[in-house]
């Protein structure tokens, strides 16, 4: 079914709504069908604080889709994030009860649900269960465990959780559109899957979604998510600091550092000038475009500071072999992957959505990793349910049927 299969994402983020469209082909390839981006009202560092101007704008952004297509969307996979957000590592372990038969999909969610069982607050819901590996009678690092004999079965998981007002909140506003959710997906991991391959999954790598709201962080070791975390700073806060250190109104301040600025002020020449619309009876004003620059340094340097104390909090930064992937509206950012090299130590790239074809155009682009990405984790996640995967939750007879209902509703013709 996921061959040929049609799935619809939303990435409901502080500073734009963006919903995609896509099928699988024949071939396996992920064609994009339509895509509808409208700018977000109602949210506050990824999360809602305004329910009726965030259903707007998810609304708004669904059928622009929705024309894009030529499709209806009646359900999707959504993307959340927030500094609500959680996380932490827990071991699950069973017994096999008949030696002589090999460990089966049944014996593999037992163990997930058993991993599930960790003391969080009343106030606290479970998002993801996440395998990272399995160990069958002491063997450690199995992949997937299906098949195999064995007495014992553990699995390490990474858990995310979130504060269950917050996911009614973004739910809510979603099905106030007429649209079902079809799964809460972490935004982070939503933009591994579109930009990591798994070469750097396995030898070390961290991704930093620079968002307008938050900073989005995931770790991965050894080709499993091993932390996760949402930073309260992004895009937004950089445009801010350039709105007080050049008293500009902000959406000028705005375009100023999208079309003048650097990460690296000493790269720029000392004797340009910039023209910025500016508060003041004159209305306008000439300032050197190197002092934009540093103040877009200043900050810049601070979340990459964050996210490496982040970081060095979960692990060691030596295992950080493959360096750090940027992603989000803040990655466009000229010289910003030099910055991070400089910063955190690591090699450092500007990461982009792969592997697409169809309407991409738009969608090649760090701002919409987490939108291309929330696409494939459906796609994986329709795959996992009716074939056991590795490193995706095990098969569930019920919840494949309740997967092919949801993909008979997903898209239907107006």
């Amino acid at each position: 079914m996921s061959r040929g299969g049609t799935f619809a994402s939303i990435d409901i983020g502080t500073t734009k709504v963006c919903t995609v469209v896509g099928e699988v082909a024949s071939e396996g390839e992920m064609r994009i069908l339509g895509v509808g981006i409208a700018p977000s009202d109602g949210l506050s560092r990824g999360m809602v604080d305004n329910i009726r101007d965030a259903t707007e704008s998810i609304k708004a952004s669904v059928e622009k889709a929705e024309r894009s297509s030529g499709t209806r969307i009646l359900s999707a996979h959504v993307g959340i994030a927030g500094t609500h957000i959680a996380c932490l590592n827990n071991r699950g372990i069973i017994a096999i009860p008949d030696r002589t038969r090999p460990i089966m999909p049944d014996d593999v969610a037992r163990v997930l649900d058993g991993a599930r069982v960790v003391s969080i607050p009343t106030n606290r819901e479970i998002i993801h269960v996440i395998p990272r590996y399995y160990v069958v009678d002491g063997q450690d690092n199995v992949s997937d465990p299906v098949g195999m004999f064995g007495a014992r079965l553990d699995v390490e998981t990474h858990i995310v959780t979130g504060i269950d007002s917050s996911i009614q909140n973004l739910t809510k506003c979603v099905e106030n559109v007429g649209v079902q959710v079809d799964g809460l997906i972490l935004e982070p991991l939503a933009s591994a899957e579109a930009v990591l391959d798994q070469e750097e999954r396995e030898q070390g790598v961290v991704v930093a979604d620079i968002g307008g709201g938050t900073t989005d962080i995931a770790l991965y070791i050894e080709g499993s998510v091993y932390h996760t975390a949402v930073l309260p700073v992004g895009g937004n806060h950089v445009t801010r600091d350039v709105v007080v250190g050049l008293r500009a109104p902000y959406q000028a301040a705005e375009e100023a550092k999208k079309k003048w600025g650097h990460a690296i002020p000493s790269m720029v020449d000392a004797q340009e000038e910039i023209t910025i619309e500016a508060f003041g009876s004159e209305g306008s004003k000439t300032e050197p475009r190197r002092r934009l620059c540093e103040i877009i340094q200043a900050r810049v340097e601070e979340i990459l500071e964050m996210v490496t104390a982040e970081v060095k909090r979960s692990v060691h930064d030596d295992i950080v072999s493959a360096g750090i992937v940027l992603t989000g509206g803040t990655a466009k950012l000229s010289g910003i992957d030099l910055l991070a090299e400089q910063v955190t130590g690591w090699p450092a790239r500007v990461g982009t959505p792969r592997n697409l074809h169809g309407l991409t155009d738009l969608l090649i682009d760090p701002a919409y990793a987490t939108s291309v990405g929330l696409l494939q984790w459906a796609v994986n996640e329709a795959e996992a349910s009716l074939w056991h995967r590795p490193g995706r939750p095990a098969l569930d007879m019920g919840g494949m049927w309740r997967k092919v209902g949801s993909w008979a509703r997903v898209l239907l013709p107006e």
